[in-house]
């Protein structure tokens, strides 16, 4: 170690804050130390093929790390989730990496590892959970954290420090491909999902990445990384409230911005966004990172910047402090500009700072930093080959956990009474998806992301198929499989033996849905968009062939969005949704289907009735809905928030506690009493949507503001009250300020968006109140038992 490297020198010092540490390094670094530390290197990525991001082939040149460590390094992009690695090996070699980076420069600072996270950790053999949109069907925000904090720790055991996840864009329209990485189309549920997450990720040590902010989810036409028009009010009304949510309460450290532009402004470049809002207003203090080569596609793209010295000093100078995931554009370009005096070296100098306090507060920067992942702690690193299967990333607890969140983020749309199914004698199950063992993943899994590419390594995981875990749920049962078809292929030749196992079958268990893929490579997943709602390939004319037998026809969609289907809404027996499960998805469907276990879930995402209405969500004005004056009928076959149960519940005793009159800064409290009427224990889930029926602007008709899961047993009531501030009924007035303002609202206690049950009438008293970003975002919930 070096005499700069000492404990004298300032930046050791631990008993020093972060920031005084951070500002004496500063000092002490030339300009290309300190531009080292503002970007990523992707090692081992394809220059050639096997994108697994956005225009990565021809963005990704070589580097040479003799070159580049000796002035630092700031971030290695992703040492597990490039390819295919042991764990203990990987944890091997990052540890050996990390030697020769601190090796390499003068002040010994190692670089700061992030990986993908979307559905579990994306390296080889880590669990597979369900993905984001599963999580939103769950509207269980404690079982979410809980998840975050088991994958931030397996994670944190590796030598990783950052994870990119979650994504908070809100659906609009459903055709866009990364509808599978979102919560849903509801910015609360997102928003209290999400901060859930985040938190279980930060508890682990991990520091967790928002994304994308803001707008990349509402592209036209459903495109990705296409054009994007909202207005002011969509912006700050749908689009926003998710992240303002997670920045004040969650504790997130990271942002990343997204690859659109906002009324021709990218948000790579936008300072009112990124410092503005983002910091001045918010508070948020952590680093903003680019998505995978957002900077130079201000260049490329965008065509705001007519070099990558301009992109990288627009990008800085809005906000941006860390290039992802390569040196591209924060090289050799944005040093140039700044010694050609068109950027001032205090940008450089901001950026810097909150990357080194990061790395401080990780510990990086401190005497007894180690190289070695605490999960290679007491291994032996001279033996190589001893360590090879030492390191478990899909634990017994792991795999419990993912069948939880995939049994209860599974939705029962439709029943007919068919289910549960009580142990008929031959099960004929057929579809693309029935035997398929990536039917359950998302386009961000290992083995969907990364795998793929690599078709001579094992998967890695075990991946029970809705046909086998049928098989062990029904032992006594006959069962045959038939693909029929494939995911999205246009042959039917299969489609007479599927008739025929249906035929002489006592019950049809179709298996359609997905494949989960990039850039055209799947039916659902980053660049998997879809022209129409309809399910891919020929899979409705099986669906309809199979009905068309008379047979009782379960419908089971494994899918990454939601879909029309037909004349299924009324002549299947019932339709069940799961949006990709993750790797015990098999046997949490089978679960649902023989009744082990009662289903809970419910819609993140409205089903359409009919593939072409879109875009259309279900926070929707008047204006949205069905009308004489046009002949296309929007309406959803299931709206959002809608599910079933195999018990039934009654809803009664509404009261609102206390005056139906309260002021523009007072609460209400409303509740209803909910009773288990059934044989059996079940969950209901209550939501509370808000109504405005006269407003100053223009209004959704719905709009979901709190809700709360009731476990009951079999006769058993509850007590499910909200206590709603005024604050939650604001919006965007037409001077662009948010407002409370006065008038009668509705609090509609709900089943669904589409199903409100109960309803309370509250008006707002006085004056129009403006309210900012400390307003009250939560409406208070208590869950007691009824007397």
């Amino acid at each position: 170690m070096t005499e700069t490297t000492t404990h004298s020198t300032p930046w050791r010092d631990a008993t020093a804050t972060p920031q005084k540490r951070a500002d004496s390094l500063i000092a002490a670094m030339t300009l290309r130390e300190k531009t080292a530390q503002l970007f990523g290197i992707w090692v081992g990525a394809s220059t050639e093929g096997g994108e697994v991001a956005p225009h990565q082939n021809e963005m990704n040149p070589p580097v040479d790390l003799d070159e580049v460590l000796p002035n630092g390094l700031g971030q290695l992009t992703r040492p597990f989730g490039t390819a295919p690695v042991d764990p203990a090996l990987g944890a091997l070699s990052l540890q050996r990496t990390q030697q020769r980076i601190t090796a390499a420069n003068r002040f010994g600072i190692p670089a700061l590892v992030h990986e993908e996270c979307l559905a579990g950790f994306a390296a080889w053999q880590a669990t597979s959970y369900p993905v984001p949109l599963a999580w939103g069907a769950t509207f269980n925000p404690e079982l979410v954290r809980t998840m975050g904090a088991a994958i931030g720790t397996d994670m944190r055991s590796v030598g990783v420090h950052q994870g990119l996840a979650p994504v908070l864009d809100v659906v609009r329209d459903a055709r866009w491909g990364r509808v599978e990485e979102t919560i849903g189309e509801d910015p609360y549920l997102i928003g209290t999902l999400a901060t859930a997450y985040i938190q279980g990720l930060e508890s682990s040590g991990i520091i967790a990445t928002l994304k994308h902010f803001v707008g990349y989810s509402a592209s036209k036409a459903g495109r990705n990384l296409a054009p994007v028009s909202v207005g002011t009010r969509e912006l700050a009304d749908v689009l926003l409230p998710p992240f303002e949510m997670a920045v004040r309460e969650s504790g997130v450290r990271s942002v990343m911005h997204a690859y659109t532009d906002l009324d021709g402004v990218p948000t790579a470049a936008d300072a009112s966004l990124l410092t503005g809002l983002l910091r001045d207003t918010w508070g948020f203090t952590g680093t903003v990172v680019a998505d995978y080569f957002g900077i130079a596609f201000l260049k490329n793209l965008h065509g705001v910047a007519g070099s990558l010295g301009e992109a990288a000093a627009a990008a800085l100078a809005a906000g941006v402090d860390v290039e992802l995931p390569t040196v591209h554009a924060f090289g050799e370009h944005l040093i140039a500009e700044i010694e050609a005096g068109r950027l001032p070296v205090r940008l450089v100098d901001r950026a810097l700072h909150r990357v080194l306090v990061q790395k401080i507060e990780l510990g990086l920067l401190d005497e007894a930093w180690s190289a070695v992942p605490p999960a290679l702690r007491n291994a032996n690193l001279e033996d190589a080959a001893s360590l090879e299967g030492s390191i478990t990333l899909d634990s017994d607890a792991n795999r419990a956990l993912a069948a939880r969140i995939a049994e209860q983020s599974i939705v029962l749309a439709s029943n007919d009474g068919v289910l549960p199914l009580r142990t008929p004698g031959r099960i004929a199950v057929v579809g693309p998806n029935a035997d398929n063992t990536q039917a359950f993943l998302g386009c961000y899994s290992f083995p969907a992301h990364v795998g793929g590419q690599h078709p001579e390594v094992p998967v890695g995981i075990e991946l029970p198929t809705v046909a086998q875990a049928l098989r062990a749920e029904f032992p006594d049962s006959a069962i045959s499989v038939t693909a029929g078809c494939s995911v999205d292929g246009t042959s039917t030749e299969g489609f007479d033996d599927a008739v025929a196992a249906a035929t002489d079958s006592d019950v049809v268990v179709a298996v359609l849905g997905d494949r989960a893929g990039l850039f055209g490579r799947g039916t659902s997943g980053e660049g998997c968009d879809a022209e129409s709602l309809v399910l891919p390939g020929v899979q409705q004319q099986l669906l309809d062939l199979l009905i068309g037998t008379g047979k009782p026809v379960v419908l089971v969609l494994l899918t990454g969005r939601p879909y029309a289907v037909g004349s299924a809404v009324e002549d299947a027996a019932a339709i069940v949704q799961a949006f990709f499960p993750g790797e015990e998805g098999g046997p949490a469907v089978a679960g649902i289907l023989s009744g082990r276990v009662n289903p809970s879930g419910r819609l993140p995402v409205s089903i359409p009735a009919r593939p072409g209405a879109q875009p259309s969500t279900y926070l929707a004005s008047r204006l949205a809905k069905a009308s004489s004056v046009s002949n296309i009928d929007p309406a959803a076959a299931y709206p959002f928030g809608h599910g079933l149960s195999y018990t039934t519940f009654e809803w009664g005793e509404l009261t609102l506690d206390g005056p139906a009159a309260i002021p523009v800064d007072g609460e209400a409290t409303a509740g209803i009493t909910v009773t288990n009427t059934g044989d059996r224990a079940g969950t209901e889930l209550v939501q509370l949507y808000l109504h405005d029926p006269v407003a100053s602007v223009v209004r959704p008709e719905q709009r979901l503001v709190g809700y709360a899961r009731v476990p009951l047993e079999p006769g058993e009531s509850a007590r499910v009250a909200f206590t709603v501030p005024a604050d939650v009924t604001s919006f965007t007035g037409r001077d662009g300020h948010r407002i409370v303002e006065p008038g009668d609202l509705e609090l509609g206690f709900g089943a669904s968006s589409g199903d409100i049950r109960l309803t309370a009438t509250v008006s707002l008293t006085g004056e129009t109140r403006p309210v900012d970003h400390t307003r009250r975002l939560h409406c208070g919930v208590k869950v007691t038992p009824a007397s």
